[in-house]
């Protein structure tokens, strides 16, 4: 019984002294003064703080890729566009000497570390992750490293230390990558693609509330598409509607608001012109400077050693020329980059510049505008689009994100019609000429006339002409005219080059 108590109590005691334990590692942490581990780019000061490292290399680098996150938008895009430009980025590692910093390539996990780490926004947290206690198969089961949301974070101090970013950049950011997350549930945007449907992500249904999705149908053409069924037996969606028409509509309205900016926007090109593609000629000229340092630390310590003890003084020679070698690529490099800067902007390129400015339709619709571009300038100015369709008319209510509201309607074509109807009174002129003309002879009268089609110009009037004398033979030159009515879409691809 003496040994049962002695041991009853020495559990007790065990028990209140990692109690008591636990309770100073959580007043330490309130404090802001507990560190179980440093972040690459921070090191610890002689008061036990956190400050930024010394090295500008390290410090360069982290701030490139908030800057560059800032720019692109996506941790994806930012890892292809690291990967692309060959610049490597800063990662602890322990081994025999203690933690030491190794640069590498650039990977996913590491980039997303760095963009959702707090720490660089200058703030101290505790608590981020809990452990997790559940009972499976009648046996006790624990999960570590769970995370947890925001608001149950046990310590949360900012400024506490010098930062890369500040905390309202830190949400801006945490919100952008939040919405790149596709497939993870419907209300957020998603990450910007390739695809032809410049309001992916934006629009929502005004009658079931749902994301429209987008179906790609062509290489040009989008349908937006509600996933709700209004009738399950017929699979008959809520709201069905081209892109053409409303991007068309939604983008005019974003150039009217944004036209003032945009002689700004110029201006701001013009002067920011020399620093483009600097971010990989600095980070090259960085990476020179520390193996330069590198190899002569390499040649202090093969002077150090006596010449007669080749087993270590072969092995500081290699050291040695491994160090020189990597120093002359980073010289090849260097000049490399150096010669492809690109020069200065010319006049006839800055007077073109601002008169892109002023014809904000010209610079939106430029081949060399991509659609992620319009798409992130959209998103960059709308928060969402209720979409509402009606018999012939889609009623749509433009959220900014200011917080104004813009009310537009647009025409919906109606069952059979596309965007490519000929004009009425090219079909009258169309009816009067099969009276008095034969099948091969009324597409060169209107290419004469200098009529277009709604396709614009596009393969030789003979395509349609010879459908046109097909029908005619079935049909007879007295239903001519009924015939040439129905050839009207292929007319439309009647060539102004055809004689």
């Amino acid at each position: 019984m003496l040994l049962g108590m002695k041991g009853t109590f020495s559990e007790l005691e065990l028990s209140t002294l990692r109690q008591r334990s636990q309770e100073a590692l959580r007043l330490k942490a309130a404090r802001g003064e507990l560190h179980t581990t440093v972040a690459i780019g921070y090191r610890r000061g002689a008061d036990d703080r956190l400050e930024q490292d010394p090295d500008r290399r390290i410090r360069e680098a982290l701030s490139l890729v908030f800057h560059k996150f800032r720019e692109i938008g996506s941790v994806r895009q930012l890892v292809l566009w690291l990967g692309q430009e060959g610049i490597d980025l800063p990662t602890a590692v322990h081994g025999p000497q203690g933690w030491t910093v190794r640069w590498g390539a650039p990977r996913y996990h590491a980039v997303h570390r760095l963009l959702t780490n707090p720490v660089y926004a200058g703030a101290y947290v505790f608590g981020r992750t809990a452990t997790r206690t559940r009972v499976q198969d009648g046996r006790k089961v624990v999960t570590h490293g769970v995370a947890r949301r925001r608001e149950d974070w046990a310590v949360v101090i900012r400024d506490h230390h010098d930062g890369y970013i500040s905390w309202t950049e830190y949400d801006r950011n945490q919100t952008m990558i939040a919405n790149n997350a596709n497939m993870k549930g419907t209300m957020v945007a998603g990450a910007v693609r390739n695809g032809s449907g410049l309001l992916v992500g934006l629009l929502r249904c005004g009658c079931c509330g749902r994301k429209l999705k987008v179906l790609h149908h062509s290489r040009r053409d989008a349908r937006y598409v509600c996933g709700t069924h209004v009738d399950p037996s017929t699979e008959k969606r809520c709201t069905v509607f081209s892109n053409m028409r409303i991007d068309a509509a939604v983008s005019a309205e974003v150039l009217r608001a944004i036209a003032p900016l945009a002689l700004e926007a110029a201006l701001q090109l013009i002067s920011d012109r020399k620093q483009a593609g600097n971010e990989r000629l600095r980070q090259s000229e960085l990476a020179l400077d520390q193996a330069r340092y590198e190899a002569a630390h390499a040649r202090r310590q093969y002077d150090a050693v006596d010449p007669d003890n080749r087993l270590v003084a072969g092995e500081l020679e290699r050291r040695w020329n491994d160090c020189l070698a990597a120093v002359a690529r980073l010289e090849d490099q260097v000049r490399s980059l150096r010669s492809e800067q690109p020069s200065a902007l010319s006049e006839d390129e800055r007077t073109m510049l601002i008169a892109l400015a002023d014809d904000m339709p010209a610079l939106w619709n430029h081949p060399a505008a991509s659609v992620e571009t319009r798409k992130r300038i959209l998103r960059t100015v709308l928060k969402e689009i209720i979409v509402t369709a009606e018999t012939g008319r889609l009623h749509l209510v433009l959220h900014w994100h200011g917080g104004d509201h813009t009310r537009l309607d647009v025409v919906k074509n109606r069952s059979g019609q596309n965007r490519y109807k000929t004009d009425v009174a090219t079909e009258q002129l169309m009816r009067e000429l099969a009276r008095l003309l034969p099948d091969h002879s009324i597409a060169p009268v209107l290419n004469r006339l200098g009529i277009r089609s709604a396709r614009g110009p596009g393969r030789n009037c003979a395509c349609a002409i010879s459908a046109v004398r097909i029908k005619s033979r079935s049909t007879g030159r007295a239903n001519v005219q009924s015939a040439m009515s129905l050839s009207c879409a292929k007319l439309q691809a009647a060539s102004a080059s055809a004689t």
